[in-house]
């Protein structure tokens, strides 16, 4: 089995918090969104993943800090690290394409925006699997379109009228990944663009015309990264969901009370403050003068007289004011 990962986006809607950093590199509840998702997928899969195959970008923006966090992220999984980069932003079916030559095979394709929650297994013995969650508004979202058999046979962008309401999350599995390589071929020889990009769904399209089996897997929890907003609710209900009051013995506690859950980082600094709940602070960082809940602060920032929620605050950062909810990225200063 392989995982096949597209990540060369610049996470535009989760600025400036991916300025600098990869957006599947940005720590949620302490973790990085793709090292939480890459692990969710293993214990969906249950099985050993022989390559993890990660489609980057530019080498500006992904350079060999973030090859070799992918290369250590596939090892712990003892699979082997396959780098492919996208330069042009063509679209989804463009970013598989672009890691062709290890297009074979059985494999799940995730796009790292998302973290799930999985209580039960898939037929591997299907053609194809498309995860999906009920939704209450599917016009805002992709869906699919199922038969008596509950057999995928199509699928809506945004439909103006019901047609389902499973919306399309992102993960995929194939038992044969070749299929999809091939109709995406014919896609992108036929320049078959919709806005401007090549899609999976194109590819998915034409396999199901070919008679190929697409089931549903469906989700216990879709936890959306897409935007800032969505990351601190996820950061929420990661730190709920797992009741996860990790605090470092290696931090300075200083007439302040932590109020769990949080995620709390070796080398914090904590003085005359509160703090949580939902709380995540990363390694390094200082807490003066402050009352903070419900919030993501990364690492090495320094947060004075501060009384915030819902906020998100980037690495490096300096932050002394009175706003109440806050979104400053890397390397910012708000004093």
């Amino acid at each position: 089995m392989k995982i096949i990962i597209p990540m060369a986006g610049r996470g535009s809607r989760l600025r400036p918090q991916t300025l600098i950093t990869p957006k599947p590199l940005v720590p949620i509840a302490g973790i990085p969104i793709l090292n939480q998702l890459v692990s969710d997928t293993i214990k969906l899969v249950d099985e050993p993943i022989d390559e993890m195959v990660f489609i980057i970008g530019d080498p500006i923006f992904f350079d060999e800090i973030v090859e070799k966090n992918l290369d250590l992220l596939a090892k712990k999984y003892n699979s082997k690290a396959t780098i492919f980069r996208q330069l042009k932003p063509l679209g989804t079916g463009h970013a598989i394409m672009c890691a062709k030559k290890s297009l074979s095979g059985s494999a799940i394709v995730i796009y790292p925006d998302t973290l799930i929650r999985v209580d039960q297994k898939f037929d591997k013995n299907a053609d194809a699997v498309i995860w999906t969650k009920q939704v209450s508004n599917p016009e805002a979202y992709g869906v699919v379109k199922l038969n008596e058999n509950n057999e995928i046979i199509d699928l809506v962008e945004k439909p103006k009228n019901f047609i389902s309401d499973l919306a399309v999350i992102g993960i995929y599995y194939f038992k044969e990944i070749s299929q999809l390589k091939e109709k995406l071929e014919m896609v992108i020889s036929k320049n078959k663009m919709n806005s401007g990009e090549y899609q999976i769904n194109d590819g998915l399209l034409a396999m199901m015309k070919d008679g190929r089996k697409f089931l549903v897997g469906e989700v216990k929890e879709w936890l959306d990264c897409g935007n800032v907003k969505k990351c601190i609710a996820a950061n929420k209900a990661i730190l709920y969901e797992n009741n996860n009051n990790f605090v470092s013995k290696k931090i300075k506690l200083i007439n302040s009370k932590i109020i769990h859950p949080c995620y709390i980082d070796e080398h914090v600094i904590i003085k005359d403050s509160f703090v949580g709940p939902y709380v995540s602070i990363g390694k390094g960082s200082e807490i003066i003068n402050s009352s903070i809940s419900n919030t993501i602060i990364q690492a090495n920032s320094v947060i004075k007289n501060a009384d915030i929620e819902k906020s998100m605050i980037g690495n490096n950062c300096t932050y002394d004011g009175q706003g109440r909810e806050i979104n400053i990225g890397d390397f910012s200063e708000l004093i």
